[in-house]
Protein backbone atom coordinates (compact mmCIF):
# COMPACT_ATOMS: atom_id res chain seq x y z
CA UNK A 1 0.00 0.00 0.00
CA UNK A 2 1.44 3.38 -1.02
CA UNK A 3 1.70 6.38 1.26
CA UNK A 4 -1.62 7.95 0.25
CA UNK A 5 -3.47 4.65 0.60
CA UNK A 6 -2.04 4.06 4.08
CA UNK A 7 -2.90 7.63 5.05
CA UNK A 8 -6.51 7.19 3.89
CA UNK A 9 -6.89 3.80 5.64
CA UNK A 10 -5.48 5.19 8.89
CA UNK A 11 -7.82 8.16 8.91
CA UNK A 12 -10.86 6.00 8.08
CA UNK A 13 -9.98 3.56 10.88
CA UNK A 14 -9.71 6.36 13.43
CA UNK A 15 -13.03 7.82 12.25
CA UNK A 16 -14.77 4.44 12.68
CA UNK A 17 -13.26 3.92 16.15
CA UNK A 18 -14.34 7.41 17.18
CA UNK A 19 -17.90 6.81 15.99
CA UNK A 20 -18.07 3.53 17.96
CA UNK A 21 -16.92 5.31 21.12
CA UNK A 22 -19.47 8.06 20.48
CA UNK A 23 -22.25 5.48 20.11
CA UNK A 24 -21.37 4.01 23.52
CA UNK A 25 -21.17 7.34 25.31
CA UNK A 26 -24.29 8.52 23.51
CA UNK A 27 -26.29 5.70 25.11
CA UNK A 28 -25.07 6.14 28.69
CA UNK A 29 -25.04 9.95 28.64
CA UNK A 30 -28.81 10.27 28.89
CA UNK A 31 -29.24 7.44 31.40
CA UNK A 32 -27.63 9.61 34.11
CA UNK A 33 -30.30 12.29 33.74
CA UNK A 34 -32.63 12.52 36.76
CA UNK A 35 -36.28 11.64 36.38
CA UNK A 36 -38.28 8.81 34.87
CA UNK A 37 -38.81 9.20 31.11
CA UNK A 38 -41.93 7.04 31.32
CA UNK A 39 -43.51 9.80 33.44
CA UNK A 40 -41.89 12.98 32.18
CA UNK A 41 -41.85 11.94 28.54
CA UNK A 42 -45.52 10.99 28.44
CA UNK A 43 -47.16 13.87 30.25
CA UNK A 44 -50.69 12.75 30.87
CA UNK A 45 -52.31 13.20 34.31
CA UNK A 46 -54.65 10.31 33.56
CA UNK A 47 -51.83 7.76 33.53
CA UNK A 48 -52.03 5.43 36.53
CA UNK A 49 -49.06 3.35 37.81
CA UNK A 50 -50.15 0.35 35.72
CA UNK A 51 -50.22 2.43 32.55
CA UNK A 52 -46.79 3.89 33.31
CA UNK A 53 -45.38 0.39 33.83
CA UNK A 54 -46.95 -0.76 30.56
CA UNK A 55 -45.22 2.13 28.79
CA UNK A 56 -41.91 1.18 30.41
CA UNK A 57 -42.29 -2.35 29.06
CA UNK A 58 -43.28 -1.11 25.61
CA UNK A 59 -40.15 1.02 25.28
CA UNK A 60 -37.85 -1.50 26.98
CA UNK A 61 -37.22 0.72 30.01
CA UNK A 62 -37.98 -2.18 32.38
CA UNK A 63 -34.80 -3.98 31.31
CA UNK A 64 -31.39 -3.46 32.99
CA UNK A 65 -29.31 -0.72 31.41
CA UNK A 66 -26.06 -2.60 30.76
CA UNK A 67 -25.96 -6.10 32.25
CA UNK A 68 -28.79 -8.38 33.36
CA UNK A 69 -27.83 -9.92 36.72
CA UNK A 70 -31.35 -10.99 37.67
CA UNK A 71 -31.33 -14.26 35.75
CA UNK A 72 -32.08 -15.18 32.17
CA UNK A 73 -30.04 -13.78 29.31
CA UNK A 74 -27.36 -11.49 30.81
CA UNK A 75 -27.22 -9.53 27.56
CA UNK A 76 -30.95 -8.84 27.37
CA UNK A 77 -30.47 -5.17 28.26
CA UNK A 78 -31.30 -1.71 27.01
CA UNK A 79 -27.77 -1.29 25.68
CA UNK A 80 -27.82 -4.43 23.51
CA UNK A 81 -31.29 -3.53 22.25
CA UNK A 82 -29.94 -0.10 21.35
CA UNK A 83 -27.00 -1.60 19.42
CA UNK A 84 -29.23 -4.07 17.57
CA UNK A 85 -31.60 -1.28 16.56
CA UNK A 86 -28.71 0.88 15.32
CA UNK A 87 -27.38 -2.03 13.27
CA UNK A 88 -30.75 -2.13 11.51
CA UNK A 89 -30.75 1.65 11.05
CA UNK A 90 -33.59 1.99 13.55
CA UNK A 91 -33.35 4.98 15.90
CA UNK A 92 -36.45 3.93 17.80
CA UNK A 93 -39.80 5.55 18.56
CA UNK A 94 -40.14 8.87 20.32
CA UNK A 95 -41.36 8.75 23.92
CA UNK A 96 -43.13 12.10 23.64
CA UNK A 97 -44.56 11.50 20.13
CA UNK A 98 -45.47 7.86 20.55
CA UNK A 99 -46.53 7.23 16.97
CA UNK A 100 -43.53 9.00 15.43
CA UNK A 101 -40.29 7.32 14.40
CA UNK A 102 -37.19 9.18 15.60
CA UNK A 103 -35.66 9.03 12.12
CA UNK A 104 -38.71 10.83 10.70
CA UNK A 105 -38.63 13.55 13.37
CA UNK A 106 -34.90 14.12 13.01
CA UNK A 107 -35.07 13.97 9.22
CA UNK A 108 -37.67 16.75 9.01
CA UNK A 109 -35.83 18.90 11.57
CA UNK A 110 -32.46 18.31 9.89
CA UNK A 111 -33.77 19.46 6.51
CA UNK A 112 -34.92 22.73 8.08
CA UNK A 113 -31.58 23.17 9.86
CA UNK A 114 -29.62 22.53 6.67
CA UNK A 115 -31.72 25.12 4.84
CA UNK A 116 -30.50 27.56 7.50
CA UNK A 117 -26.89 26.38 7.95
CA UNK A 118 -25.65 25.67 4.42
CA UNK A 119 -26.42 29.08 2.83
CA UNK A 120 -25.02 30.84 5.90
CA UNK A 121 -21.88 28.69 5.78
CA UNK A 122 -21.30 29.37 2.08
CA UNK A 123 -21.78 33.12 2.49
CA UNK A 124 -19.53 33.31 5.55
CA UNK A 125 -16.74 31.25 3.94
CA UNK A 126 -16.74 33.23 0.69
CA UNK A 127 -16.89 36.68 2.28
CA UNK A 128 -14.60 35.68 5.16
CA UNK A 129 -11.87 34.55 2.77
CA UNK A 130 -12.28 37.63 0.55
CA UNK A 131 -12.18 40.01 3.53
CA UNK A 132 -9.18 38.18 5.00
CA UNK A 133 -7.25 38.38 1.74
CA UNK A 134 -8.15 42.05 1.32
CA UNK A 135 -7.17 42.94 4.88
CA UNK A 136 -3.83 41.14 4.53
CA UNK A 137 -3.20 42.88 1.21
CA UNK A 138 -3.96 46.30 2.76
CA UNK A 139 -2.23 45.56 6.07
CA UNK A 140 -1.91 48.57 8.36
CA UNK A 141 -4.07 50.79 6.17
CA UNK A 142 -7.55 52.16 7.03
CA UNK A 143 -9.26 49.38 5.05
CA UNK A 144 -7.44 46.76 7.15
CA UNK A 145 -8.37 48.51 10.40
CA UNK A 146 -12.01 48.75 9.32
CA UNK A 147 -12.12 45.06 8.35
CA UNK A 148 -10.50 44.04 11.64
CA UNK A 149 -12.92 46.16 13.67
CA UNK A 150 -15.92 44.66 11.87
CA UNK A 151 -14.64 41.09 12.28
CA UNK A 152 -13.80 41.45 15.97
CA UNK A 153 -17.18 43.03 16.65
CA UNK A 154 -19.04 40.22 14.84
CA UNK A 155 -16.94 37.56 16.55
CA UNK A 156 -17.48 38.99 20.05
CA UNK A 157 -21.20 39.76 19.71
CA UNK A 158 -23.42 37.05 21.26
CA UNK A 159 -25.26 35.34 18.44
CA UNK A 160 -28.67 35.50 20.14
CA UNK A 161 -28.25 39.26 20.71
CA UNK A 162 -27.28 39.78 17.08
CA UNK A 163 -30.35 37.79 16.08
CA UNK A 164 -32.63 39.94 18.24
CA UNK A 165 -31.19 43.14 16.74
CA UNK A 166 -31.61 41.90 13.17
CA UNK A 167 -35.11 40.65 14.00
CA UNK A 168 -36.19 44.08 15.24
CA UNK A 169 -34.58 45.86 12.27
CA UNK A 170 -35.93 43.41 9.70
CA UNK A 171 -39.49 43.58 11.00
CA UNK A 172 -39.62 47.37 11.55
CA UNK A 173 -37.65 48.54 8.51
CA UNK A 174 -38.36 45.92 5.86
CA UNK A 175 -41.53 44.19 7.02
CA UNK A 176 -39.93 40.75 7.14
CA UNK A 177 -41.68 37.88 9.01
CA UNK A 178 -41.10 37.76 12.75
CA UNK A 179 -40.41 34.03 12.90
CA UNK A 180 -41.40 30.51 11.96
CA UNK A 181 -40.89 28.66 8.69
CA UNK A 182 -44.02 29.78 6.84
CA UNK A 183 -46.82 32.28 7.32
CA UNK A 184 -49.58 30.75 9.44
CA UNK A 185 -52.69 30.06 7.39
CA UNK A 186 -51.05 31.04 4.10
CA UNK A 187 -52.32 29.36 0.93
CA UNK A 188 -49.92 29.10 -1.99
CA UNK A 189 -51.08 29.17 -5.58
CA UNK A 190 -47.73 28.11 -7.00
CA UNK A 191 -44.31 26.80 -6.08
CA UNK A 192 -42.79 30.26 -6.38
CA UNK A 193 -45.22 31.73 -3.87
CA UNK A 194 -44.29 29.02 -1.35
CA UNK A 195 -40.56 29.45 -2.04
CA UNK A 196 -40.87 33.23 -1.66
CA UNK A 197 -42.62 32.91 1.69
CA UNK A 198 -40.11 30.39 3.06
CA UNK A 199 -37.22 32.51 1.74
CA UNK A 200 -38.57 35.59 3.52
CA UNK A 201 -38.72 33.65 6.80
CA UNK A 202 -35.22 32.24 6.18
CA UNK A 203 -33.51 35.54 5.34
CA UNK A 204 -32.95 36.93 8.84
CA UNK A 205 -31.73 33.71 10.55
CA UNK A 206 -29.39 32.98 7.63
CA UNK A 207 -27.98 36.50 7.74
CA UNK A 208 -27.51 36.25 11.52
CA UNK A 209 -25.54 33.01 11.31
CA UNK A 210 -23.48 34.24 8.35
CA UNK A 211 -22.47 37.46 10.13
CA UNK A 212 -21.57 35.51 13.27
CA UNK A 213 -19.20 33.25 11.29
CA UNK A 214 -17.65 35.82 8.96
CA UNK A 215 -15.60 37.45 11.72
CA UNK A 216 -13.84 34.23 12.70
CA UNK A 217 -13.11 33.22 9.11
CA UNK A 218 -11.80 36.67 8.21
CA UNK A 219 -9.43 36.85 11.19
CA UNK A 220 -7.99 33.38 10.61
CA UNK A 221 -7.57 33.98 6.88
CA UNK A 222 -5.84 37.31 7.43
CA UNK A 223 -3.42 35.85 9.99
CA UNK A 224 -2.71 32.85 7.77
CA UNK A 225 -1.95 35.00 4.72
CA UNK A 226 0.32 37.33 6.71
CA UNK A 227 2.20 34.31 8.08
CA UNK A 228 2.70 32.92 4.58
CA UNK A 229 3.91 36.33 3.39
CA UNK A 230 6.96 35.91 5.65
CA UNK A 231 8.13 32.71 3.96
CA UNK A 232 11.26 32.68 1.80
CA UNK A 233 9.49 31.56 -1.38
CA UNK A 234 7.17 34.58 -1.12
CA UNK A 235 10.18 36.89 -0.85
CA UNK A 236 11.65 35.18 -3.92
CA UNK A 237 8.40 35.67 -5.84
CA UNK A 238 8.39 39.34 -4.90
CA UNK A 239 12.01 39.66 -5.98
CA UNK A 240 11.02 38.31 -9.40
CA UNK A 241 8.68 41.25 -9.79
CA UNK A 242 5.32 39.61 -9.14
CA UNK A 243 2.57 41.93 -7.95
CA UNK A 244 0.85 41.41 -4.59
CA UNK A 245 -2.18 39.98 -6.40
CA UNK A 246 0.04 37.56 -8.32
CA UNK A 247 1.85 36.48 -5.16
CA UNK A 248 -1.43 35.79 -3.37
CA UNK A 249 -3.04 33.94 -6.28
CA UNK A 250 -0.12 31.78 -7.39
CA UNK A 251 1.86 31.24 -4.19
CA UNK A 252 0.21 32.30 -0.93
CA UNK A 253 -3.44 31.27 -1.26
CA UNK A 254 -2.95 27.48 -1.38
CA UNK A 255 -0.81 27.33 1.76
CA UNK A 256 -2.87 29.98 3.55
CA UNK A 257 -5.96 27.81 3.06
CA UNK A 258 -4.60 25.00 5.27
CA UNK A 259 -5.76 26.52 8.60
CA UNK A 260 -9.00 27.60 6.93
CA UNK A 261 -9.78 24.03 5.85
CA UNK A 262 -9.59 22.85 9.46
CA UNK A 263 -11.68 25.77 10.72
CA UNK A 264 -14.34 25.36 8.03
CA UNK A 265 -14.65 21.62 8.65
CA UNK A 266 -14.91 22.00 12.43
CA UNK A 267 -17.32 24.91 12.17
CA UNK A 268 -19.54 23.05 9.71
CA UNK A 269 -19.82 20.14 12.12
CA UNK A 270 -20.57 22.28 15.16
CA UNK A 271 -22.75 24.83 13.36
CA UNK A 272 -25.55 22.27 13.04
CA UNK A 273 -25.67 22.17 16.84
CA UNK A 274 -24.79 25.82 17.33
CA UNK A 275 -27.84 26.97 15.38
CA UNK A 276 -29.96 26.24 18.48
CA UNK A 277 -29.86 29.85 19.65
CA UNK A 278 -30.83 31.18 16.23
CA UNK A 279 -33.67 28.68 15.94
CA UNK A 280 -34.90 29.81 19.36
CA UNK A 281 -34.82 33.51 18.46
CA UNK A 282 -36.53 33.07 15.09
CA UNK A 283 -38.77 30.11 16.06
CA UNK A 284 -37.21 28.06 13.28
CA UNK A 285 -38.34 24.39 13.49
CA UNK A 286 -34.94 22.77 13.18
CA UNK A 287 -32.78 20.23 14.93
CA UNK A 288 -31.93 22.61 17.77
CA UNK A 289 -35.56 23.19 18.71
CA UNK A 290 -36.25 19.45 18.54
CA UNK A 291 -33.30 18.71 20.84
CA UNK A 292 -34.33 21.32 23.43
CA UNK A 293 -37.86 19.91 23.57
CA UNK A 294 -36.51 16.36 23.85
CA UNK A 295 -34.36 17.35 26.84
CA UNK A 296 -37.37 18.70 28.73
CA UNK A 297 -39.41 15.61 27.84
CA UNK A 298 -36.63 13.08 28.72
CA UNK A 299 -37.15 11.72 25.23
CA UNK A 300 -34.15 9.34 25.15
CA UNK A 301 -34.55 8.06 21.56
CA UNK A 302 -34.77 11.56 20.08
CA UNK A 303 -31.83 12.78 22.18
CA UNK A 304 -29.73 9.76 21.24
CA UNK A 305 -30.56 10.18 17.57
CA UNK A 306 -29.89 13.93 17.52
CA UNK A 307 -26.61 13.73 19.44
CA UNK A 308 -25.43 10.78 17.37
CA UNK A 309 -26.12 12.72 14.20
CA UNK A 310 -24.25 15.78 15.47
CA UNK A 311 -21.28 13.70 16.66
CA UNK A 312 -21.03 11.82 13.37
CA UNK A 313 -21.21 15.15 11.52
CA UNK A 314 -18.22 16.45 13.51
CA UNK A 315 -16.24 13.23 12.95
CA UNK A 316 -16.92 13.24 9.22
CA UNK A 317 -16.07 16.94 9.01
CA UNK A 318 -12.72 16.24 10.68
CA UNK A 319 -12.11 13.34 8.30
CA UNK A 320 -12.89 15.56 5.32
CA UNK A 321 -10.48 18.20 6.67
CA UNK A 322 -7.71 15.61 7.00
CA UNK A 323 -8.23 14.39 3.43
CA UNK A 324 -8.31 17.92 2.00
CA UNK A 325 -5.17 18.68 4.03
CA UNK A 326 -3.45 15.74 2.36
CA UNK A 327 -4.50 17.06 -1.05
CA UNK A 328 -3.35 20.64 -0.38
CA UNK A 329 -0.08 19.59 1.24
CA UNK A 330 1.18 16.15 0.04
CA UNK A 331 3.70 16.11 2.89
CA UNK A 332 0.83 15.49 5.35
CA UNK A 333 -0.15 12.21 3.69
CA UNK A 334 3.43 10.96 3.83
CA UNK A 335 3.75 11.29 7.62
Amino acid sequence: MNGRGAFLARKLAWAIITILVVITFNFFLFRVLPGDPAKSGMRDPRLNPEAVEALRERFGLDKPVFLNLEGGNPFDTQFTAYLRALARGDLGTSFAFRDQEVSDLIGKALVNTLWLVLPAEVLSVVFGIILGLFAAWRRGRPADVLALTFSLFMWALPIFFLGIILLIMGVDWFGLPIGGRTTIGAEYGSFWEAASDIGAHLLLPTLTLALALIGEYMLIMRSSVLEVFGEDYILTARAKGLSTYGVIRHHALRNAMLPMVTLIALTLGFTVAGAIQIEAVFSWPGLGALTVNAVSDRDYPVLQGAFLLLAVAVVLANLAAELVYGWLDPRVSME
